[in-house]
């Protein structure tokens, strides 16, 4: 874990997001009170973490593997924690019928994990979580045991109950769309490092880094140098484009004949089969070498001169749609000055 410093906010849905092994677990660990941190401090509002142990500070932890005890059924699991703090008996039975409400679960009490699907039990384990009403919630790649379709489902649930709780939720996943989905703001990780904390409008539309770019979401990336500025816009000679790129970035602060990358997604390239007009900017040749249909995309993988590959997708907003391009056709890609980011990372 490299040197980092961090601000989460009261009430935010944060997201840690990264690389396997890029240290999103070992961070929140230490913010639990498993690890200890070589040196800096922790603090939670006006109190310093450090040296308490993870039973005593107000922070509780939902892990992957959701823990629960099989020999226990739904509501003792949920009341464990509050039986272990001494709650009086009608305070932990009032408790975990709260429990039970928020997550849909009244008529699941009785059973025993074995018993529950998978989502259900993951509800057990938030359930379980939240009962102690800790001022954060830390939770460990919480959807990952689900399926595609009930991992969407649960995203918005565990939306509607951060936002019902107005608690401090600190998620890990490795997932840029479940992060994307969820968090009010993402810190992107990688190798020990917080490489940017944005919202994800932001962490998607003004990536920082080419590593950023390439993460988070699908993109192309076109490399080139830099031949000046002119009337706002920058120009970048790229090998894969006949005409110099024009590029409307004001953040970036570049000089003439320095390398850079152009990032430009998916969706915001367009595609054609015959010429764009004389007056076209940024305007990339090739050929079709894939064509993917995704239901509401159509994926286009279109081969340039220089070998490179490019994709570009295209909304089906019509049910049919008359005379579509096909594989191997000559087409041409043109994209927005607006639409594209300059990384010179």
């Amino acid at each position: 874990m490299d040197y980092l410093s961090l601000d989460i906010f009261e009430g935010e849905f944060f997201c840690l997001l990264g690389p396997s092994g890029c240290g999103k677990t070992t961070l929140m660990r230490m913010l639990a009170g498993f690890e200890t941190p070589s040196e800096g401090s922790i603090t939670l509002g006006d109190q310093n973490l450090a040296g308490v142990p993870p039973y005593r500070r107000p922070v509780n932890m939902m892990f992957q593997s959701y823990a629960l005890f099989p020999h226990m059924s739904v509501e003792k699991n949920i009341a464990f924690g509050l039986k272990q703090d001494g709650l009086p008996k009608d305070q932990i039975a009032e408790r975990v019928g709260e429990m039970l409400r928020l997550v849909q679960l009244e008529k699941l009490a009785r059973r025993y994990p074995s018993q529950l699907s998978g989502g259900q039990r993951q509800r057990v384990a938030l359930a379980r979580a939240l009962a102690k009403k800790p001022k954060v919630l830390l939770l460990d790649e919480p959807l990952g045991a689900l399926d595609k379709k009930l991992r969407e489902e649960t995203q918005f649930e565990l939306m509607d109950i951060q936002h019902e709780l107005h608690m401090t939720f600190v998620v890990v996943t490795h997932d840029q769309e479940e992060a994307m989905t969820m968090a009010d703001r993402i810190a992107v990780m990688d190798h020990g490092r917080i490489v940017q904390v944005a919202t994800p409008g932001e962490i998607y539309e003004q990536p920082k880094t080419r590593f950023i770019a390439e993460f988070v979401g699908d993109v192309n990336i076109l490399e080139g140098h830099v031949q000046g500025r002119e009337n706002g816009l920058w120009r970048v000679k790229a090998s894969s484009a006949e005409r110099s790129l024009t590029i409307d970035d004001p953040d970036e602060v570049l000089h003439s004949g320095q390398a850079v990358a152009i990032a430009v997604r998916p969706e915001k390239m367009v595609i054609h089969r015959d010429p764009p007009g004389p007056g076209a900017v940024n305007v990339l040749s090739g050929e079709v070498w894939d064509i993917g249909y995704l239901g509401d995309w159509t994926v286009y993988r279109v081969k340039l001169a220089t070998g490179e590959i490019l994709r570009v997708t295209r909304a089906n907003a019509s049910r049919f749609v008359d005379n579509p391009i096909d594989w191997d056709e000559q087409v041409h890609v043109t994209f927005a000055p607006d639409a594209a980011v300059i990384l010179a990372e």
